[in-house]
C-alpha cells in the first residue's frame, strides 16, 4: 500500500484518533496530579488576628494547618490590647495555601519612656512641634506674669516640675506655664519691707 492511500485509509484514521485520545488521557491525569501536588484548588481564608494574643493566634491558625512568625514588637498603641497582635501579612480574609506562614507584629505591653526635650524660653508655637515631635502632647496652659508673652517658663506632669531631660512615659501630656506679656510686673521685695523716705528734722 502506498503513503498516500495509507495516510486516507480507515486504518490510518483510527490509529490517529486512538494516539489522539491517549494524549487528552494523559494531560488530564498531569493535570489532575499537578493540582493535588500544589493544593491548587485550596483555599484557606487568613482569620483575623488584631488584638489577639500571640497563643491566642497561633492556636487559632494551628487548627486550620497555618503557621505565624513574629516581625516585631511595635511601640504600644493604647487602642490594643498589650501584647496583642497589632499588625499580620495577609490580612484577614485573604485566602492562602496550607502550611503558608503568616507574618504578626506585637503590641508593647505599655508605653516606652523618653527624655523630655527643654523647652524652657522656647515660644508656645515652637514647644508644640517640639512635643509632638517626641511622641508627647500638650497638656494644661497657664500664664503667669513675665516680660515677654508665650514664651514657656515651666513644665509641669501630675504636679511634678520637669526640667529637660527628665524622664517621661510617650504620649503623656505635659502642662506648660507661659508668661503672660505683662512689662508691669515686679517681684515683691523678699524681706517684706520697701524703702521709705524721711526728711530730716530742722
Amino acid at each position: 500500500m502506498s503513503l498516500k492511500n495509507f495516510l486516507t485509509s480507515k486504518v490510518f484514521f483510527k490509529h490517529l484518533a486512538i494516539a489522539i485520545g491517549i494524549v487528552i488521557v494523559v494531560v488530564f491525569l498531569v493535570l489532575q496530579w499537578l493540582g493535588f501536588a500544589t493544593n491548587h484548588d485550596q483555599k484557606i481564608p487568613v482569620p483575623d488576628l488584631r488584638k489577639m494574643k500571640v497563643e491566642q493566634a497561633a492556636e487559632a491558625l494551628e487548627n486550620i494547618d497555618l503557621e505565624y512568625v513574629v516581625l516585631d514588637t511595635v511601640d504600644f498603641r493604647p487602642e490594643f490590647p498589650p501584647y496583642s497582635i497589632v499588625e499580620q501579612d495577609p490580612l484577614p480574609n485573604v485566602n492562602v495555601k496550607e502550611d503558608r506562614k503568616v507574618y504578626i507584629k506585637v503590641n508593647a505591653g505599655k508605653f516606652s519612656t523618653i527624655a523630655l526635650p527643654d523647652l524652657i524660653q522656647k515660644t508656645y508655637r515652637a514647644a508644640i512641634p517640639t512635643l509632638k515631635a517626641n511622641g508627647l502632647e500638650e497638656g494644661k496652659k497657664t500664664y503667669k506674669p513675665y516680660l515677654a508673652k508665650d514664651v514657656v517658663l515651666e513644665m509641669w506632669q501630675n504636679g511634678k516640675k520637669l526640667k529637660g531631660g527628665d524622664k517621661v512615659m510617650k504620649a503623656s501630656k505635659i502642662d506648660l506655664v507661659l508668661g503672660d506679656g505683662k512689662t508691669g510686673y515686679e517681684e515683691p521685695d523678699s524681706t517684706g519691707t520697701q524703702d521709705i523716705n524721711i526728711d530730716d528734722e530742722e
